[in-house]
């Protein structure tokens, strides 16, 4: 029995919803990427306007679709503008409306619900495409398979559909995907990336892997994509370029930023220095609960940086001026928003010095529990800070991430490459 059709221009139509039924916004538009071969295009998400602002909303991330509404899984949503990436196609901007020969036109896009054991998912399933005549008030339509037009949604290019179609996974799956891929596609899917993409990625992966995998990239391309990096995981892949590389990078980066690589660099791999990262939240002792929580929102921050505020005397860059303490974000939420933060310091907590050995400073965590810990120098004067995310890669070794495996099986569905010759892989 054939699974029911729902019209793309209806849902274009409908509120979006949050877990409770509660309108949030209107869903503007359907994106899809064009499939792999003999698959139909395959919806990844929706435009949304919601807070007068378009944003995307990820196909995984609807729990159903019916005339009430497109409703979501969660209350959560994420309210970063909509940006379409290479690859992705937009049925209400591109699509409906598109003529075909013989002065036909999309009239409409059918979309059929399909799934499995872990998840659920939309194609596109038919089109409906409408001629008008001299001879008729109205134009006539007819129902066509996707097949028949497969061309209007075959987007830049294959490499560019497999980069839209991984746009929300996390990119340790991600990294995953890329690792079981011939060297040759994996390069071709990076250059299919956004810049912020890759760099996530490229976190994820050995930094060898790394080096191969932005191999063939040119140098401005090499160092937008490296702008997106940690300072901590950028440090470390240039430690492993080749000098001349190395060099042609930080002559092309602002002087700001190689003097800060430049000090990581010149730190021991094996220490707090060589583990540490100079991008933290910091703020003075007058600065209000209120400003610290603002910091503390700011999406980009990893939750085990955004978990503690680091108080110095000015300035408020590394290297600071003295260290004071640390306000942690359970106090935050505890004191009114004008409090001053320098009634919430913690100042019994750690600190480590730049050249102790990683082993001192795995122990530091193990005895205080901490999520992140201040690095000063001699005079107390704060350099950064050593996260737990990264203490747990340097005790796992180096190697770790090629002997994980996920055990659910949605990344060897997704990445749909498993069985491709490795010929090139290392």
């Amino acid at each position: 029995m054939a699974a029911e059709l729902i019209y793309a221009y209806r849902i274009m139509r409908l509120p979006l919803l949050d877990a409770g039924g509660s309108e949030i916004g209107k869903v503007a538009d359907i994106v899809t990427v064009a499939g792999r071969p003999g698959q139909p295009p395959r919806v990844v998400g929706f435009v949304a306007t919601s807070q007068r602002r378009r944003i995307f909303v990820h196909s995984a991330r609807i729990a159903e679709m019916n005339v009430d509404g497109v409703r979501l899984r969660s209350w959560d949503i994420d309210l970063n503008p909509f940006k379409k990436r290479p690859g992705e196609t937009l049925i209400g901007e591109q699509i409906i409306d598109h003529p075909l020969p013989d002065h036909e036109y999309v009239s409409d896009v059918g979309l059929e619900e399909a799934h499995d054991s872990r998840s659920r998912w939309w194609n596109v399933s038919k089109v409906r495409v409408a001629k008008r005549s001299v001879l008729r008030r109205r134009p006539s339509y007819r129902l066509v398979d996707w097949r028949e037009v497969v061309q209007l949604f075959a987007g830049s290019s294959a490499m560019a559909a497999e980069a839209a179609r991984l746009r929300d996974m996390h990119p340790s799956d991600v990294a995953h995907i890329v690792r079981a891929m011939p060297l040759t596609q994996r390069r071709q899917l990076a250059a299919s990336m956004d810049d912020e993409r890759l760099a996530d990625v490229l976190e994820e992966l050995p930094e060898k892997e790394q080096l191969r995998l932005i191999e063939g990239l040119d140098l401005e391309r090499i160092v937008g994509v490296l702008d997106e990096m940690e300072y901590d995981d950028l440090a470390d892949l240039l430690g492993e370029m080749p000098q001349h590389q190395r060099e042609a990078v930080l002559e092309a980066m602002d002087e700001e930023e190689v003097e800060v690589l430049t000090r990581l660099l010149s730190y021991e791999e094996g220490t707090a220095g060589g583990m540490m990262t100079p991008e933290i939240i910091i703020l003075g002792p007058t600065d209000t609960v209120a400003h610290a929580l603002a910091e503390i929102r700011d999406p980009d921050w990893t939750p085990s940086i955004a978990g503690q505020v680091f108080i110095t005397q000015p300035p408020f860059k590394a290297p600071t001026g003295r260290f004071l303490g640390v306000v942690f974000m359970q106090r935050l939420l505890r004191e009114q928003p004008s409090t001053e933060l320098r009634h919430c310091l913690a100042r019994d907590v750690p600190t480590v010095r730049p050249d102790i050995i990683d082993r001192a400073v795995f122990e530091e965590f193990a005895s205080y529990d901490m999520m992140a810990i201040a690095v000063v120098d001699e005079a107390h004067h704060l350099l950064g800070a050593v996260s737990v995310d990264d203490v747990v890669d340097r005790m796992l070794g180096s190697g770790w991430r090629l002997r994980h495996r996920r055990q659910d099986g949605a990344v060897a569905e997704l990445q749909g490459v498993a069985d491709a010759p490795a010929g090139d892989a290392p």
